[in-house]
């Protein structure tokens, strides 16, 4: 699921698993220069605290700032901070 790349990143930008499950599950995607971006938008947000419960939201929300780029085979090529608004 994660490349050997992303995983160099999750570690070096301290990315838990269950913040790149819930991007993953929750999060908008966009198709941008042949992968898909996955973030979270205000709506995106909203259906994760209403499946997750807030117990476990509050654990991941502080880390949903970040997006995830995914390969048309489904893996997880990169993991970066969202330093700015993403344009599509």
């Amino acid at each position: 699921m994660l490349t050997r790349h992303a995983e160099m990143r999750c570690q070096q930008r301290g990315v838990r698993p269950e913040v790149v499950a819930t991007l993953l599950d929750y999060g908008r995607s966009v198709r941008r220069h042949g992968a898909d971006i996955c973030f979270m938008d205000r709506s995106a947000r909203r259906r994760a605290r209403n499946a997750l419960g807030a117990d476990a939201y509050a654990r991941v929300a502080d880390r949903l700032d970040g997006y995830l780029v995914v390969a048309d085979d489904g893996q997880i090529i990169t993991v970066a901070p969202r330093l700015k608004r993403l344009k599509f």
